[in-house]
């Protein structure tokens, strides 16, 4: 072979090889028509104008509305993802995502609109999460607080401040609302935390990282500065001795919800009453709207949980059958989202009345989760796990270069006179690092959608037509529903809410005469209703990994159709033909 013949082969296999490799790269990340970075944050603005363009270059698949109007007028953005071929989105179970509930954390929507665009890339190329769509409709909320959301990246914020909604609020009793603020004193764009020199100071500086303040312990001895700690950047606006106690908004939106509402002396943050706040209340007519969504996820910030109900030791036990699902769901997203645990509210953290996923699961019925995303202990910690202030320094310092923490500088203060100003930026602690982000999200992502695909899928099966002389029939079907979530929760059932399940049989050719259910069809008897024996409620749905079986008695001939239906399944028929032998 000539050196240029080797040449042109060397160049072939190269460039088979690079397609091959490009190939096997599509297959595991699809192209999206919209080009999103996922190593950054985005304001408001921003976050519509990308589910506008999610919206434009999927509208086969994305329909985008306005829910409301929030405080200051923004738009409740909610974006349905649903196949239209394979039917109307209040047709399938649908499942409902939101983020973004607290202003401040901000990674929420970001998991929302990466969920979005993942899966409207997906669509005929993934055909695990083709077929999940072409079986289930999709319901997004990115920014349930779009005032706080826009609040905290327009103006000067701590990683914990903005959580709040913008409903101006009289936090201190005073008469006045949101008067006294924090305050950018160095106007350098920064909130950070104050500091004064003290000989009688109850803190220092960490022999190991003067950055760092430590408690003065009782016994201590050697020649060190004492500091008092002087809170958030600010001063005393309303002139009432204090600094900085009734900023903007300063209530909980996610304390605003019917299930275990509590007044505000008992719950701080709980809203007048429930669903007073209009951001609430577009969500929650949007979920009432919608009696097919069979499943909620919700996304907050911070400390890698995934965390369910109840939210108080004293709300409702959940039955057994529901506990199995919570379970199974929760235990598996452990593992597909290393680092997080698996909690029950009131038991595991603390207690919440008037939560959101407790009004969607302990109210409606709703198999919901809230996951509390990233954690810092994930990319720095001590050998047990925790990561305490010099771990978080350290951090800071070898994989963030710096860019976290703000050194102590001298500032005069109006009021204190000499202090100093240092400390962490609003994007650090409960906020992941950019390089981080992406990783965030597609974990989440997977676990929600392994959340989704155990919505109800129901199959008729065994449908089978007996002749029993004279014209007469006995007609059985099994109902299975081959996924793990039932038709009706136990806590839906109890609650009873939405319209029931229900299985019918008509034909033009036939009466019924009986019909009801037999638990087995070798050795129970025949457990038949008293009226209108063609159509069967079915209260408590159909169990999850499970079937039940429905027998009717009829007389005549010709073809029959039965009809299962339930607003969080599918509909499903069978048609057996009655003809004389």
């Amino acid at each position: 072979m000539r050196p240029a013949q080797r040449l042109a082969v060397v160049f072939f296999a190269l460039a088979t090889l690079g397609g091959t490799a490009a190939l096997a790269q599509d297959r595991y990340q699809p192209n999206s028509k919209v080009s999103i970075p996922w190593n950054r944050l985005h304001n408001y603005d921003e976050v519509v104008t990308i589910c506008r363009d999610l919206v434009n270059a999927y509208p086969d698949l994305l329909k985008m509305e306005s829910t409301g109007k929030s405080v200051e007028g923004r738009d409740m953005w909610a974006l349905t993802l649903n196949v239209e071929r394979t039917g109307p989105h209040d047709a399938k179970p649908g499942m409902y995502i939101d983020g973004n509930i607290h202003g401040n954390e901000v990674q929420g929507a970001e998991v929302v609109l990466y969920t979005i665009w993942f899966l409207t890339k997906s669509y005929g190329v993934v055909p695990h999460l083709t077929e999940l769509m072409d079986r289930c409709s999709f319901y997004f909320v990115p920014m349930v607080n779009p005032d706080g959301r826009a609040h905290w990246f327009d103006a000067p914020n701590t990683a914990s401040s903005s959580r709040s909604g913008k409903k101006p609020t009289d936090n201190d009793g005073d008469g006045l609302f949101d008067e006294d603020p924090p305050n950018d004193l160095d106007n350098d764009g920064l909130l950070l935390e104050m500091r004064r020199e003290n000989p009688n100071g109850r803190w220092r500086e960490s022999p190991d990282d003067p950055r760092i303040l430590v408690p003065v312990q009782p016994d201590a001895k050697g020649d060190f500065k004492r500091y008092d700690r002087l809170g958030q950047e600010g001063i005393d606006d309303d002139g009432d001795g204090r600094t900085n106690e009734d900023g903007p908004g300063g209530y909980d939106p996610n304390r605003n919800w019917p299930a275990d509402w509590q007044p505000n002396f008992i719950q701080y943050g709980a809203g007048d009453f429930p669903l007073s706040l209009p951001e609430s209340k577009a969500v929650a007519d949007f979920i009432l709207a919608r009696p097919n969504i069979a499943a909620v996820q919700s996304y907050h910030n911070s400390g890698g949980m995934i965390l369910r109900g109840p939210g108080a030791s004293y709300g409702p036990d959940y039955a057994r059958s529901d506990q199995i699902v919570y379970d199974r769901i929760g235990k598996r997203g452990e593992k597909i989202l290393p680092f997080y645990r698996y909690m029950v509210i009131h038991k595991d953290l603390y207690t919440v009345h008037g939560g959101f996923v407790n009004w969607t699961a302990e109210d409606l019925g709703i198999i919901s989760f809230t996951n509390e995303l990233w954690s810092s202990s994930q990319y720095y910690s001590d050998k047990q796990g925790r990561a305490g202030q010099a771990e978080r320094m350290e951090f800071n310092d070898y994989v963030m270069f710096g860019q976290t923490f703000i050194p102590w500088k001298k500032f005069t203060h109006p009021v204190y006179g000499e202090i100093e100003l240092g400390g962490w930026v609003k994007m650090t602690n409960r906020v992941p690092p950019p390089f981080h982000l992406e990783e965030m999200c597609h974990r989440n992502f997977a676990f929600t959608m392994y959340h989704a695909d155990q919505m109800p899928l129901i199959e008729m099966t065994d449908v089978e037509a007996v002749s029993l002389g004279d014209n007469l029939w006995r007609i059985r079907v099994d109902v299975h529903n081959r996924k793990l979530i039932p038709t009706t929760t136990a806590q839906a059932a109890k609650r009873r809410y939405g319209a029931r399940d229900s299985i019918a049989i008509r034909g033009e050719g036939i009466r019924v005469l009986a019909g009801g259910t037999v638990a087995d069809r070798f050795t129970a008897p025949f457990d038949f209703v008293e009226h209108s024996p063609q159509k069967l409620w079915i209260d408590n749905g159909i169990p999850g990994e499970g079937f039940r079986t429905y027998q009717w008695i009829v007389a005549g001939s010709g073809p029959a159709t039965i009809r299962f239906s339930s607003p969080r399944a599918r509909d499903a028929t069978a048609t057996v033909k009655l003809a004389a032998p």
